[in-house]
């Protein structure tokens, strides 16, 4: 690689991390003004022109915040598991275009790229509650890795189904793929799998067990303050824009659908401000889940990953298999994705709760019912009613 060569990447990737950087800025603003929007409030108001200068007020308090470091710490790994989960961030942009010939580095097999790289923040999370030697970061931490684990199963699968209908990785041929109908409308059910796996791999709500603050005071992150806490939150949002713009690109044509009348400069320009566009309301709908469902159990969200999407993301697989197989019309998959969708909503909804929840409401209604004195016959007294069983919950 020629002097040349590596300043103009040198160039493009910081540009790249300043592009990242202002994104995050304005998804921590945007989501605070939609949070509030759905709750009745009015947000951010007080720092600029209704708030919009609130998310750098709220960089430089971190930046300047006093970085504590606890004693029985293991420094080393403490101070590295922020860049563990920072850094795959960074490079999983490398391959992700947001327009038309506006990419960093196109690769062949770049859903290989991104699927390899995006399980390594796993690492970090681990390291951060390992390296704080916090009994609940450390916990924190498995809950991190055990979810995360988990839900990569079926998030791989919905991209597998993805590059078995394009017959190719290479992420601008899957969007070329796209030009006259988009794979939302083909694999419904695959970009439901992917959805949710990407949610419950960002660890936004209802899947942020391993942070839950009501149950392990913050996950792995309880020990870290001022900058390097920030970088974690930094990471969480570069990592939300990146599973916004790959649905996009997976299931919504990319920049590419429907088809723009202009050529040159002036569509790569459009190209990126429609990708844009798509992108951020893709991340709408994911603020709108955060602030209308409630965080899941533990046991809910291992079982919905198991019993749920991971059965799904295999029966995804299948039916893709089978129409590509025989030839079928695109139709043909819609349906019966559409189909599967049904049956799935339906045992869902009618899924009374858990094992161990229909098990304590069995025992509970077992025991009134031989504590309860006999009734009936002349000369003794009713007995009160026994209330029954609360209902339990609804999960997976």
């Amino acid at each position: 690689m020629s002097i040349q060569d590596f300043g103009l990447y040198s160039a493009a990737a910081a540009g790249l991390f300043a592009f990242l950087s202002v994104t995050v800025l304005i998804l921590t603003w945007l989501e605070r003004k939609a949070l509030a929007r759905i709750q009745m409030r009015m947000g951010p108001m007080r720092v600029g022109f209704h708030g919009v200068l609130q998310p750098i007020a709220d960089a430089i308090k971190l930046v300047v915040k006093e970085d504590i470091l606890p004693t029985s710490a293991d420094r080393r790994v403490y101070w590295l598991a922020p860049l563990a989960v920072f850094v795959p961030s960074i490079m999983l942009w490398v391959t992700i275009p947001v327009g038309q010939d506006l990419v960093l580095r196109n690769l062949e097999l770049g859903l290989f790229y991104i699927t390899a790289i995006s399980v390594l923040s796993v690492m970090g999370l681990v390291m951060a509650g390992w390296g704080s030697a916090n009994k609940y970061a450390f916990i924190g931490g498995l809950r991190a890795a055990g979810q995360l684990v988990s839900y990569e199963i079926p998030f791989i699968m919905a991209i597998l189904g993805v590059a078995m209908m394009s017959q190719s990785l290479d992420l601008t041929v899957i969007v070329a793929d796209q030009s006259t109908i988009a794979n939302i409308l083909i694999q419904p059910l695959g970009f439901f799998i992917f959805l949710l796996a990407g949610l419950a791999e960002l660890g936004r709500t209802p899947f942020d067990i391993h942070h839950a603050e009501s149950e392990v005071v913050g996950g792995p992150f309880v020990e870290y303050s001022g900058a390097h806490w920030a970088v974690f939150f930094l990471a969480e949002y570069i990592n939300t824009f990146t599973i916004a713009a790959l649905t996009v690109l997976l299931f919504f044509g990319g920049w590419g659908w429907p088809d723009m009348p202009f050529d040159g400069v002036a569509h790569s320009a459009l190209s990126a401000v429609w990708f844009l566009a798509k992108t951020y309301a893709v991340i709408l709908l994911m603020f709108w889940f955060r602030g209308t469902y409630p965080r899941l159990r533990i046991d809910q969200l291992m079982a919905f990953g198991w019993q749920g999407l991971v059965p799904l993301s295999f029966l995804n697989i299948v039916i893709t298999g089978v129409a590509n197989f025989y030839g079928w019309h695109w139709l043909a998959l819609t349906g019966m994705s559409v189909g599967v969708l049904a049956i799935t909503f339906y045992v869902i909804n009618r899924q009374p709760g858990t094992s161990a929840e229909r098990m304590t409401v069995s025992v509970i209604r077992a025991g009134d019912l031989r504590s309860a004195p006999p009734t009936g016959g002349e000369g003794q007294q009713s007995a009160e009613p026994v209330p029954s069983a609360p209902r339990p919950d609804r999960g997976f």
